[in-house]
């Protein structure tokens, strides 16, 4: 029998899945018999699934809410797919995902396109959509279509903004005359120096802080691949370091963490006191992800290899560094210089031979082997 939650306009149902596990579901419907039918179909479904081996309707939630459960235990980026996740719900609830085709796509590409969205977004929204169902085809063998697939935007170039040093310089001078100032201008220096995402940096312990063999250690629990990797400290870094070790003796020696507020808490977000020094420092277009740019861009520039800076940042391709490689002209400059030395070679195994011309005289013929 459906039933009401004080947290849903919608009627709530009870159902016996073909594997004998009990659910319970939104109807998608305020009407007591709307939702009254909705419940008897879902139990007529699960008889034919067990019975039958039909596949039967799954709707958008059907597939979305036991993703979402799942996701919620095992991705740390869990707030991102649920504001992912929002517009999707908006426009596909109600919709049988079995009858889901590319016109649906399409439909949905082109509604959030009028809405001001771009291409990344609407391809970040759709590759939730898309993880959901396939998610659902491996752990419950629904074998449901995935019209997502070749129908993504193209995106455009990933967008690289970094500093120079004077410009790092600048605003860490900016950055020292605010509230809190001494922890920005660490913050910072320890950015453009490690490469570190800004959570990896916030969520920083002492404990993984080995000063003795300059490096931090970061687990997989830590990182966006997952993937435990340790981070070499140079004098930039350890100078920003020893800045948050002189502090934390002075405020609060117990803290666990690099990055802490007078309490001894972790500092959760810093992004407001970066805006104004931005700001004031005449700095625009700049974000604290930023920082990681100019950490790879100042790399690059003097000629570190790309494999190298992979492995620095952390990223799980070469693809995602290969962004930067722009920024390293010697590299290309050294390799078309390799042509001018091809031509010196050609130039030298070519010799002058002397032939026989007619009425006495001498000729001479250039010959290339």
């Amino acid at each position: 029998m459906p039933y009401k939650r004080k947290d849903s306009p919608h009627w709530w149902i009870f159902v016996t899945q073909a594997d004998g596990k009990r659910i319970r579901r939104s109807s998608g419907t305020s009407d007591f018999a709307a939702a009254k039918a909705v419940e008897q179909q879902a139990k007529a479904d699960a008889w034919k699934e067990k019975e039958w081996g039909v596949n039967p309707p799954r709707s958008f939630d059907d597939v979305m809410i036991p993703f979402l459960r799942h996701a919620s235990q095992h991705q740390r980026s869990f707030e991102t797919t649920m504001h992912r996740v929002k517009p999707l719900r908006e426009h596909f609830t109600g919709v049988i995902v079995n009858d889901l085709a590319g016109k649906h796509i399409r439909a949905y590409t082109s509604r959030r396109m009028d809405a001001g969205k771009s291409a990344a977004t609407i391809n970040r929204e759709l590759a939730a959509l898309s993880a959901a169902i396939n998610w659902c085809n491996v752990e419950f063998e629904w074998a449901l279509p995935n019209p997502v697939k070749g129908r993504t935007m193209k995106e455009p170039e990933g967008r690289v903004r970094w500093l120079t040093r004077a410009e790092v310089e600048l605003l860490c001078r900016t950055a020292r005359k605010q509230r809190n100032g001494a922890l920005l201008d660490d913050f910072i220096h320890l950015a453009v120096n490690t490469g570190c995402r800004k959570e990896e940096m916030l969520g920083l312990e002492w404990r993984r802080v080995d000063l003795v063999n300059k490096l931090i250690y970061l687990e997989g629990i830590h990182t966006k691949a997952g993937k435990r990797r340790s981070i070499p400290l140079n004098e930039g870094a350890l100078d920003a370091l020893k800045g948050r070790m002189a502090y934390r003796a002075e405020t609060c020696p117990g803290s666990p963490w690099v990055f802490a507020r007078s309490s001894g808490e972790r500092v959760a977000c810093i992004r407001k006191g970066f805006e104004v020094a931005c700001e004031r420092a005449g700095i625009k277009d700049f974000v604290i992800h930023d920082l990681r740019h100019t950490c790879a861009a100042h790399l690059i520039s003097a000629g570190v290899a790309l494999a190298e800076v992979r492995d620095l940042l952390g990223h799980s391709t070469i693809t995602m560094t290969e962004r930067y490689a722009h920024l390293a002209p010697a590299r290309v400059r050294d390799a078309v210089g390799v042509l001018d030395g091809l031509r010196e070679q050609s130039s030298s195994r070519s010799v002058h031979a002397v032939v026989p011309a007619s009425q006495g005289k001498v000729a001479l013929k250039l010959v290339n082997p």
